[in-house]
């Protein structure tokens, strides 16, 4: 059975995807409508390392719809229509710098409806939303990983390549959301229809580095 994963980023249409929508800010309210081409290329790239020699039903919800930033509502919408469209897995490599109520919310429901969810979350620093919310895997880049590895940061923190050459692209950087990534790429080469839980589980006997990166730095020599 293959998984159904959603990926809410700035992606358009896909040949591959199933079904694809953009989530626009209005005043007042989320307006739906028909997914339009990248802003940013990001999505795109981040599509790129999820379907990376994965057989995947792919669901796109845009909620960049421009270079400009988006908002808590709109993503908190894109759930909400992932899930109603039978998502097993719903990847975010994003974050907002703020608890929003309506995006706690919208990760609730969907931790009720037994969805995966995997979003980027910084290494350091501030924490990121939703990937701060319970019941979140949260991932990241690690330089440690190459493709197809991963660490184990912290409990329920995993880390991967941050790195995008390998799926083509000319830039080495990604951070973050390339992390997370290769992290939903790990999860979706086991079976779908799992437990948050066993997941999590999967991933921590799958890591080759445990604990967290430590950054080094010369000394000069005399």
């Amino acid at each position: 059975m293959r998984w159904r994963v959603a990926l809410i980023d700035s992606c358009g249409s896909r040949p591959e995807a199933v079904d694809a929508a953009a989530f626009v800010t209005e005043p007042g309210r989320i307006e739906c409508r028909q997914a339009g081409a990248d802003p940013t290329g990001h999505g795109s790239r981040i599509a790129d390392v999820l379907t990376r020699d994965r057989s995947v039903e792919l669901l796109l919800g845009q909620v960049f719809t421009t270079a400009g930033p988006t908002s808590g509502a709109a993503v908190a919408a894109a759930i909400d229509w992932a899930i109603a469209r039978r998502a097993d897995l719903i990847h975010l490599s994003l974050g907002l710098a703020g608890n929003r109520a309506v995006l706690a919310a919208a990760v609730g429901r969907a931790i009720d409806a037994d969805c995966i969810i995997v979003a980027a979350a910084p290494a350091r620093g501030a924490l990121a939303y939703p990937a701060a919310y319970a019941g979140v895997i949260r991932a990241t880049g690690d330089a440690r990983c190459a493709p197809e590895e991963l660490s184990c940061l912290a409990p329920g923190l995993f880390g991967a390549c941050p790195r995008l050459e390998s799926v083509g692209q000319t830039s080495a950087a990604g951070g973050a959301s390339v992390g997370a990534a290769w992290v939903t790429h790990a999860v979706i080469a086991g079976p779908a229809r799992v437990a948050s839980r066993d997941v999590v589980a999967a991933l921590t006997a799958r890591a080759k580095f445990v604990g967290p990166e430590r950054k080094t730095s010369a000394t000069p020599t005399r």
